[in-house]
């Protein structure tokens, strides 16, 4: 095999890991989400989640998957495990900031939440990265 070919399956293999760490991360929240809606903690889908332990929730089961997916990135990458990790980060920060600045536009909740959701996007993953390393 030569290594042009080598190399883009390496490259292949990075983002793949990278994607499958987002869905199992978004899968993961949007499947959290709906048991909330289901059993009443949240209010119905379409209505503003204004209540402060509401928001807390989401935030603290959206810390937990980031860590996870973080986890998954390095796991799944064929080579440099934390790099990965903190690329996912980035993704998921980008990503953030894009809900941030839709939530500027629509009456959503409280902007500190999807605030947090930038901040702590990168930090989660490096975290799972670094979980990653120690086993």
């Amino acid at each position: 095999m030569s290594n042009e070919m080598s190399s883009g399956r390496r490259i292949g293999r990075s983002v793949l890991a990278i994607i499958i760490a987002l869905v199992a991360n978004v899968a993961l929240s949007l499947g959290a989400d709906q048991f909330f809606h289901i059993v009443e903690v949240y209010p119905p889908w379409g209505v503003p989640m204004v209540e402060v332990s509401d928001n807390l929730l989401a935030l603290s089961y959206r810390v937990v998957f980031g860590v996870l997916s973080g986890y998954i990135a390095a796991r799944l990458a064929p080579y440099a495990p934390l790099r990965h990790a903190i690329i996912l980060g980035v993704v998921g920060v980008i990503l953030s900031l894009l809900g941030l600045f839709a939530a500027t536009q629509a009456d959503l909740g409280p902007i500190w939440y999807p605030a947090l959701l930038v901040i702590v996007a990168l930090p989660c993953a490096w975290v799972g990265g670094k979980l990653y390393r120690s086993t």
